[in-house]
């Protein structure tokens, strides 16, 4: 039995796919909690929120895609 029931049922490319979708909605999820907390938790301005929120995504990203190649 396989760890990983992706590769057995759908093939190598599937779990490429699953992993890129994941990347996104860890970015996603990192963005949207920073702007929430940002804008109404701190009363920072739109534009500072933004740019906390794009920051913060990218970085979720990149720690997403990081522990991937593991």
């Amino acid at each position: 039995m396989t760890r990983d029931r992706t590769l057995r049922a759908g093939g190598p490319g599937r779990a490429a796919m699953k992993t890129w979708q994941l990347m996104v909605l860890h970015a996603g999820a990192a963005a949207t909690f920073i702007f929430l907390l940002q804008r109404y938790g701190l009363n920072a301005s739109l534009d500072s929120a933004l740019l906390w929120a794009l920051t913060f995504g990218g970085c979720a990203a990149g720690l997403a895609y990081s522990q991937s190649k593991r």
